[in-house]
């Protein structure tokens, strides 16, 4: 099982920007897909961006597109979460996921694909 650990979440008024970052304690981090999720009061878990074990491709759900960038530095075990533009309806609750049971392979947009979480950081965004 791998240990996530979050960081960088906070207050931040709208049009400011964030940097979120996931650590993993995972040896083999390089192999395997890599996605951050929300979750906002009383609603489900959503998709936010996902990447390769490569960092080669990178997915975004379309409320965030050109907003917010997915990055990983496998050598650190570090991915990031660069969140630009930010607005009232980003605050949530962000999770960093690892799709651990399935080597080299694409990322998932449900949080069913995705096998081990971190304990989250809140991020609020102010009007």
């Amino acid at each position: 099982q791998v240990q996530l650990v979050e960081s960088g979440g906070g207050l931040v008024q709208a049009g400011g920007s964030l940097r979120l970052s996931c650590a993993a304690s995972e040896r083999t981090f390089g192999m395997f897909a890599m996605g951050w999720f929300r979750q906002a009061p009383g609603k489900e878990r959503a998709f936010v961006a996902a990447i390769t074990w490569s960092g080669a491709s990178t997915y975004y759900a379309d409320s965030v597109k050109g907003r917010f960038s997915i990055s990983r530095d496998n050598a650190k075990n570090l991915v990031y979460l660069q969140m630009n533009s930010l607005k009232p309806e980003d605050t949530a609750v962000y999770y960093c996921a690892a799709k651990t049971s399935a080597y080299y392979s694409r990322p998932g947009l449900r949080p069913s694909e995705y096998d081990d979480w971190g304990q989250g950081t809140q991020v609020t965004v102010s009007s």
